[in-house]
């Protein structure tokens, strides 16, 4: 265990008890507004952080009562009785401490964009896609998120052969950052007669939604085309030139929106733009500063197969951390929070452990 840093922990408990100060003093709205956003992010470090010292003073009052050869029997019992909970409680509290003073990631707690698309498979892939697509949806609202669609295109035989879709909320991208990658189903296909399991692929990307303060984007740097929406036939059909397609001209990012109204499509279409490059820049950053080492979990490469789902077994597979769950039903109705939590608790040790390297 990696030794907890003493003067970092005092200046957090320092700054949270100024923070305190100052909101009770009443200040104006805007300025409390940004103490009380410090303080809720504060609160979790601080309450380990004085429950650690709480017990560490406990563990002093009972070596010292051991110590003592005044003291009678029974009380020494008592002693040498609750020793082991408070080393055990010490020791649980170090980790917990260590894992929340982790440096954070900026985008954690942004709300996130979810890019879907079928891969191998045809018919069958695009049906796996928007299962997946139907498996987050359920798990955004069982967290209480909003999920808009921003394009989709469906497949032949239902599902979609693309969905791009936006999660808002809070903490959105830290639970599901780990979702990039190809997700690869095995199943009998409905329409297979013989029963076979024919295996299909989809890919993931979750990116982290900027706003324009995160990314600036320059007029000069893109263009934008209109075109005609393809409608599914009938009397609704769109015949307006409402479809948008912005290129991104010094990266080559290209994103379309084919909703019906032309000003929604380009807002729509600037936001996803705008996340995609957020991401390309975090990618960037990411690789320089661990050139001479990958996260397996966090390597944020969307050709590496992740997962697959075993339907005749009713098995999901996560390959990054050996992850066998044999819950598949429950997992495809947005029940992902076990595999999510595995991710993220795997994710953070392999941070602990290169911050154990990084230490004399």
């Amino acid at each position: 265990m990696a030794k907890l840093p003493v003067e970092k922990m005092r200046e957090l408990e320092r700054r949270f008890g100024e923070i305190e100060a100052r909101m009770s003093a009443g200040p104006a709205a805007d300025v409390y507004v940004k103490l009380a956003s410090e303080y809720a992010e504060l609160q979790p470090v601080v309450t380990k952080i004085r429950a650690y010292e709480k017990a560490l003073s406990e563990l002093a009052d009972l070596e010292t009562l051991l110590d003592d050869k005044s003291v009678d029997r029974e009380m020494r019992d008592m002693a040498e009785m609750e020793l082991p909970e408070v080393k055990e409680r010490i020791e649980a509290l170090e980790q917990e401490i260590q894992i929340l003073l982790l440096p954070k990631d900026a985008a954690d707690e942004k709300s996130a964009i979810l890019e879907i698309r079928a891969g191998t498979g045809g018919s069958e892939a695009a049906l796996f896609a928007g299962d997946l697509f139907r498996m987050y949806e359920r798990y955004a609202a069982a967290h209480g998120w909003k999920v808009e669609v921003l394009s989709s295109s469906e497949g032949e035989a239902g599902g979609f052969k693309e969905i791009i879709a936006t999660i808002t909320g809070k903490g959105v991208f830290a639970k599901l950052k780990f979702e990039s990658g190809v997700h690869r189903v095995q199943r009998v296909p409905e329409t297979e007669a013989g029963g076979r399991i024919h295996t299909s692929a989809a890919t993931v990307a979750v990116l982290p939604e900027a706003e324009e303060i995160d990314i600036e984007i320059r007029a000069e740097d893109i263009r934008i085309d209109t075109m005609r929406s393809s409608g599914a036939g009938g009397q609704h059909v769109n015949t307006t030139d409402s479809a948008v397609r912005i290129t991104h001209l010094p990266t080559g990012i290209v994103v379309t929106s084919s909703e019906k109204s032309q000003h929604q499509n380009r807002a729509k279409a600037m936001q996803v733009l705008r996340s995609r490059l957020y991401d390309a820049e975090r990618q960037r950053a990411d690789s320089e500063r661990s050139a001479d080492r990958k996260s397996q979990v966090g390597s944020g490469d969307r050709s590496e197969r992740i997962r697959t789902y075993n339907f005749p077994q009713g098995r999901v597979t996560d390959h990054r951390i050996n992850l066998t769950l044999y819950k598949l039903d429950r997992m495809m109705v947005g029940e992902i929070d076990e595999i999510v939590d595995a991710l993220m608790a795997d994710y953070q040790a392999s941070q602990l452990s290169q911050l154990g390297e990084q230490q004399p």
